[in-house]
């Protein structure tokens, strides 16, 4: 398997695995502020670059605050103002801001894919 880019630390991992193209969100994401999330932000852009379909599985993520979320619409609106990108979100029904918070992305992004497990 490829993997671009990783980032792991105690709290959550981030993992772009590009054959399948997807990017795995796990753990509790509470960084703190913008500027904190722009390692996350560039592998999702970097992910985004290398392939016209992009998967984010965010099942595994039990946690991600306001700036994380913040983070997410304005990765989703990037990829809508790109135009040629088809986004799929993985979610989990049981993890309750993602029920709430990832419908939101779609009103962003009406292409957007939602699929909850």
């Amino acid at each position: 398997m490829g993997y671009v880019m990783d980032i792991k630390t105690d709290d959550y991992s981030i993992r772009h695995d590009s054959e399948s193209a997807t990017v795995f969100l796990r753990g509790f994401l509470r960084l703190d502020g913008m500027e904190k999330y722009q390692p996350v932000m560039d592998v999702l852009l970097t992910a985004v670059e290398q392939s016209a379909e992009l998967t984010i599985d965010l099942r595994e993520l039990e946690f991600l605050n306001s700036s994380g979320i913040s983070m997410l619409s304005m990765f989703v609106v990037k990829v809508r103002d790109k135009g040629n990108v088809t986004l799929t979100l993985k979610g989990c029904d049981k993890v309750l801001w993602q029920t709430k918070s990832l419908k939101n992305l779609q009103r962003l992004m009406p292409s957007l894919t939602l699929v909850f497990a």
